[in-house]
């Protein structure tokens, strides 16, 4: 294993970018993103010195407890089956951890929920695995609802939409919504619908600056797109393109013009814009687990991605390495009493109303 210094990133983003279970979040450029938060690269190089298995760390340290949370949002990137590979970035982990002091490890790697060869791995490695049924108890939607694109045109992708949703997207062409791609000038405008949607939906609403940061590092790998009717903004969202997969991160809409159906259309925009960048599948992102109740606060997002003919996805969950488990034990308990004390401030804020989200918190 080895820890890589500043100098040697390129080498680390050359590989997660053009790796299969390449992330965006373990890209370089994240951690301008989450600028609160330290970043270490652990990479396993093969007997050519290539990298073959790399772990971006975000680290954060946290306060009255004189310890750090490590994380790796969506590594590692590596064959996940390649317990030599895994055990040499776990021992670069190990190292980190003794330098930040860090209670605790995290991860979630992209791994379906049935995959037994991972989860005995990891069991035997000593890390915990914790998911929850409805999928949102994760950092990260534990449930994502994927459109595979491999070997397939627009005319086909097109086709294999529902009746409705084809319905839908051709209705807000027709009847003017037209999409296009914005840059940061445009996110006041986008800001305007995102706070109206946080409202209407009773979710927490990231600052500008989130966004700002997110444009800038990101880059040609993310992308703004806005639909209008009569040049008024009434639907935004913030889309990534990395490492062959297209995902739908953020999302918006005004109260007004919603009966001419602009998500649909912009859903389609972006779906082009995946097969046009030769993605292998677009991410719609985070669903509820619970599939079967349909007056579930959650379904109509289900049923409204489920109209672009993809699968759902069931992902294994996180998996943690204490390092202090008491301690663990302790910050776990403070955070969710503040996030006990948040929901109850927005309950009385709206007590009226149930919230949807897009499923990332990262």
């Amino acid at each position: 294993m080895e820890i890589l210094r500043r100098e040697q990133y390129r080498e680390y983003e050359d590989f997660v970018s053009n790796h299969p279970r390449g992330e965006f979040t373990q890209s370089i450029h994240w951690p301008e993103v989450k600028n609160n938060w330290r970043f270490e690269v652990v990479v396993s190089r093969d007997e050519e010195g290539k990298i073959v298995g790399s772990c971006g760390v975000l680290i954060q340290k946290m306060p009255f407890f004189g310890t750090c949370f490590m994380y790796a949002p969506r590594g590692p990137v590596c064959d996940l089956h390649d317990r030599k590979v895994l055990e040499d970035l776990k021992a670069g982990i190990d190292a980190l951890a003794k330098t930040y002091n860090a209670h605790t490890f995290k991860m979630d790697p992209d791994v379906p929920a049935d995959d037994q060869e991972f989860l005995k791995t990891m069991e035997e490695m000593g890390f915990h695995r914790f998911y929850g049924p409805e999928g949102f108890e994760t950092v990260q939607a534990r449930f994502n609802y994927r459109l595979p694109l491999e070997g397939r045109t627009e005319e086909q992708l097109l086709a294999g939409l529902t009746q409705k949703a084809r319905y839908n997207v051709r209705y807000a062409a027709k009847h003017g919504v037209t999409i296009r791609v914005g840059d940061k000038k445009d996110l006041d405008e986008f800001m305007r619908i995102y706070q109206v949607t946080g409202e209407r939906d009773g979710f927490n609403t990231r600052p500008k600056a989130y966004f700002e940061r997110m444009l800038d590092a990101l880059g040609c790998h993310v992308r703004l797109y806005l639909g209008e009717v009569e040049g008024k903004v009434v639907s935004g969202a913030i889309t990534t393109n990395y490492a062959g997969k297209c995902c739908y991160v953020y999302g918006a809409s005004d109260n007004a013009y919603r009966q001419l159906m602009p998500n649909y259309l912009m859903q389609w925009e972006m779906i082009c814009w995946a097969v046009e960048t030769g993605c292998t599948v677009y991410d719609f992102q985070g669903i509820s687990g619970d599939l079967e109740n349909e007056k579930g606060h959650m379904y109509g997002l289900y049923r409204f991605k489920r109209g672009f003919g993809g699968r759902v996805d069931e992902l294994a969950g996180e998996f943690d390495y204490h390092y202090r488990p008491l301690i663990n034990m302790m910050v776990n308990g403070a955070i969710r009493c503040n996030e006990f004390l948040r929901t109850l401030r927005r309950k009385l804020r709206a007590p009226h109303k149930q919230g949807e989200r897009n499923g990332d918190k990262r």
